[in-house]
């Protein structure tokens, strides 16, 4: 399943559009006024399905991912000085790539491909390709890239 993550141009707080390979809206990001990072994601109907929220009062920069109101998983950024490192509590996957440049794979505790993140480059705005395995996973992928993407914003 391919899943474009697209960021609106004209949007006070930060606010996605994502689609699947037909062009049909599957996840709407709407960001809130908060202290920290609070992402909101509603599905097609309008009905909120998720959430990507940042703690405050941490060291380094910390993000809780929830579903029906309980935290499913939480990535961290590691203390590192060259390149950008999370540490991630979700399902067992770990995130290898090149952070930097955008482009990552996320793999399950045994190896096995669970999604590919690669940013378009040449857009108006922030424009991911999600490759997801599973789409029972798509959520949860799309949960951990807009963490990512917000610890970026935050450090830029």
């Amino acid at each position: 399943m391919k899943l474009l993550f697209r960021q609106r141009l004209f949007s006070w707080l930060d606010s996605y559009d994502v689609y699947d390979e037909t062009g049909r809206t599957v996840y709407t990001v709407k960001g809130q006024l908060a202290w920290g990072h609070c992402l909101k994601i509603f599905d097609a109907g309008g009905c909120e399905v998720g959430m990507v929220r940042e703690r405050i009062m941490t060291l380094l920069p910390k993000f809780e991912m929830v579903q029906e109101n309980r935290v499913i998983g939480c990535i961290s950024k590691e203390l590192t000085f060259f390149r950008p490192k999370f540490r991630i509590d979700c399902n067992g996957w770990q995130v290898e790539g090149n952070f930097f440049e955008w482009d990552y794979s996320i793999r399950d505790s045994g190896g096995s491909f669970v999604a590919e993140v690669s940013k378009q480059l040449l857009n108006w705005t922030d424009t991911y390709v999600l490759d997801v395995s599973d789409p029972s996973d798509a959520l949860c992928v799309l949960m951990m890239v807009l963490a990512i993407d917000a610890e970026k914003c935050s450090r830029d």
